[in-house]
């Protein structure tokens, strides 16, 4: 199959971390072009917005959407209708209905969708999966605490309408765990704080079930210091640990197992399969476990925050 040219949406800090690195290692892919307000980068056709990208006359067969998910509709409803294959970071949308007009319009104009999940993509999610087969699961408890100011410094749109808050990296474990574990998934109970003066909680508690499995969840945006990415499964054979975010697995009576993180990389893998396939993929779950526990939550005030 020829190169993918591809077009880069945003370059911002996930974009040169993890996207520029996965696109320069694929070999089905050719970065031809940046869309950014705020850069550019080097032997690449740079433009301020999509806009300006998809009216020029670089060629090109599909983008990767790395920007906000406020905004991001718009974002992806040009590059649909200009005929190219659209890849989109998490959250896929700022809201669920967004994502799912972006997944019929995707269907209609017969082009390829993938809403990524890149936590899925971790080590340890696959193995975990397939051990949980034919195992009574008992209970589930998710600890998701890191450092805002470390991983999102001075990026004030992830506490404004629109940003999910805490829920951005809390919405990585909610991937995970709609992965390994059975359907369906409801929120029963909810609390978040949000800071005074801002829109997104920093700090989120859920009570969820996953079929009849209850499933606590604390998300805490404030942590310093090592980070805690956990999910704890207790079963009829002994407790399941996922941590560092699912690159590490350890099972009942086994050393830990753990690779290096390669989940962009497999990200983009997948993206070219599926478009060699034709084929969307477009899994809604996380976000609407996120929408519905803003839906449904107690709302406390705390401190305010600054970067």
């Amino acid at each position: 199959m020829k190169k993918l040219r591809i077009g880069l949406v945003g370059l911002g800090k996930i974009a040169r971390d993890q996207h520029l690195p996965a696109l320069a290692a694929d070999p089905d892919f050719d970065l031809v072009a940046i869309a950014s307000r705020n850069a550019t980068l080097d032997d690449v056709a740079n433009f301020p917005t999509i806009e300006a990208m998809l009216d020029s006359d670089v060629a090109l067969d599909a983008v990767s959407l790395c920007t906000p998910p406020r905004g991001r509709f718009d974002q992806a409803r040009r590059a649909i209708e200009a005929g190219l294959h659209v890849m989109m970071e998490k959250p896929p949308a700022a809201t669920v209905s967004e994502a799912v007009a972006l997944a019929e319009l995707a269907q209609a104009k017969g082009v390829v969708l993938f809403a990524t999940w890149h936590s899925r993509e971790a080590a340890g999610v696959e193995p975990a999966r397939a051990w949980l087969v034919g195992r009574r699961i008992d209970a589930v408890r998710i600890t998701w605490r890191e450092d805002i100011r470390r991983w999102h410094p001075g990026q004030d749109w992830i506490l404004e309408a629109g940003g999910f808050g805490v829920f951005d990296p809390g919405i990585n474990a909610l991937s995970i765990a709609t992965r390994i574990l059975p359907d369906p998934w409801h929120v029963d109970a909810a609390t978040i704080t949000v800071p005074a003066g801002r829109q997104g909680p920093l700090k989120a508690t859920l009570g969820l079930s996953a079929g009849a499995v209850p499933v606590s969840a604390e998300f805490d945006f404030l942590q310093t210091g090592p980070q805690t990415w956990d999910i704890e499964i207790d079963t009829d054979a002994g407790t399941l640990v996922l941590s560092m975010g699912g690159s590490i697995l350890c099972l009942p009576g086994e050393p830990p197992r753990e690779a290096k993180d390669a989940e962009y990389p497999s990200l983009y893998r997948r993206f070219a399969e599926l478009v060699a396939t034709g084929k969307s993929d477009v899994d809604l779950r996380p976000l609407q476990l996120v929408a519905d526990a803003f839906l449904i939550a107690d709302r406390t005030t705390g401190d305010a925050f600054e970067w």
